[in-house]
C-alpha cells in the first residue's frame, strides 16, 4: 500500500451513472489487475474504494459508478484536482498459471477490472472470452474497448435491449469450452456463477462496503474454507474453492 497524491487528468461520462476517470501519479504499488485504490474526498470521513480498470507507467484508469454524494463529487471533480489516494490495495487476479481458454465474467461496473485483466492476458498471448451482463443497453460501457483488445465478447441485458436477453450466466452456459472463470460483480451474480457446474476453477472478485480499505476495521469480512477473511486485505479476489456461501 502506498499513499500519494494523484492528479485528475480526464473525466468522461460513459452512461447515466458511470464515468471514466484518468489520474496521473505514482503507480509503483500496483502489481496486478483487480487491485483497487482508496480515494479521499475533501470533507468526507471515509475514503471511497474504486477498482482499477487499467494502469500505465504513470497513470490510472478508473471506472466509477455514482452510488452516493461522495462518488458524485468525485466524478464532478475538475481536471487538475489532486486526490489523496491509497494505491496497490488488495491482491488482484493471479495470472501465474493462466488457462488457455478463460472466460471473464462481469456484472455492471464489475466489468471495470476485467478490462485491465483482459489486456494483460492478451499481452501473454491468451485471448479470453468476455461475458458482460447489464440491466439495459443504456447501462453498457466499454464494449468497443474490449473488442479492440481482440476478446471474444458477448453481452446479456435483462430486458433484451442489447445482446442476449437474460443474465450473464446464460452467456456462460453458451460457452461450454470455457471451464476457468475470472469473475467480478455483485454478490448474487458471483453466487450464481459459482454454482455453474461447467466452471471447474476460477477467481472471484468480491464487492464489499469498506471503511479502511486495508484490513484494520474487519468490516468487510466474508466466510471462506479458511475461516473469516477480509475482502479488502485478503481479497478482493478469492479462488473458487475457498468460497463459502
Amino acid at each position: 500500500m502506498k499513499q500519494s497524491l494523484f492528479t485528475l487528468e480526464h473525466a468522461r461520462q460513459l452512461t447515466a451513472d458511470t464515468y471514466e476517470l484518468v489520474l496521473s501519479g505514482d503507480v509503483s504499488a500496483i502489481t496486478a489487475p483487480g487491485q483497487f485504490v482508496n480515494v479521499e474526498l475533501p470533507g468526507r470521513f471515509l475514503r471511497r474504494p474504486i477498482s482499477i480498470a487499467n494502469w500505465t507507467e504513470d497513470a490510472l484508469l478508473l471506472i466509477v459508478r455514482v452510488v452516493g454524494e461522495g462518488t458524485r463529487e468525485l466524478v464532478r471533480s475538475v481536471p487538475g484536482t489532486e486526490l489523496d489516494t491509497l494505491s496497490g490495495l488488495g491482491n488482484g487476479f493471479d495470472l501465474t498459471d493462466c488457462p488457455e481458454n478463460p472466460i471473464l465474467i462481469g456484472g455492471g461496473v464489475g466489468a471495470a477490472p476485467l478490462f485491465g485483466l483482459a489486456g494483460r492476458m492478451r499481452e501473454v498471448g491468451v485471448t479470453p472470452t468476455v461475458a458482460l451482463g447489464f440491466r439495459t443497453a443504456a447501462d453498457a460501457f466499454y464494449l468497443e474497448e474490449f473488442a479492440r483488445l481482440g476478446c471474444h465478447l458477448f453481452i446479456a441485458t435483462e430486458d433484451g435491449s442489447l445482446g442476449t436477453k437474460g443474465f450473464v450466466t446464460d452467456l456462460v452456459k453458451a460457452s461450454p469450452a470455457c471451464t476457468a472463470a475470472f469473475v467480478c460483480g455483485p454478490t448474487p451474480m458471483l453466487k450464481a456463477v459459482h454454482a455453474l457446474p461447467q466452471l471447474k476453477s476460477g477467481q472471484y472478485s468480491f464487492e464489499a462496503r469498506m471503511a479502511c480499505g486495508f484490513g484494520a476495521c474487519v468490516g468487510c469480512t466474508i466466510q471462506t474454507t479458511g475461516g473469516p477473511r477480509r475482502v479488502c486485505k485478503d481479497g478482493p479476489v478469492f479462488r473458487k474453492e475457498e468460497i463459502v456461501w
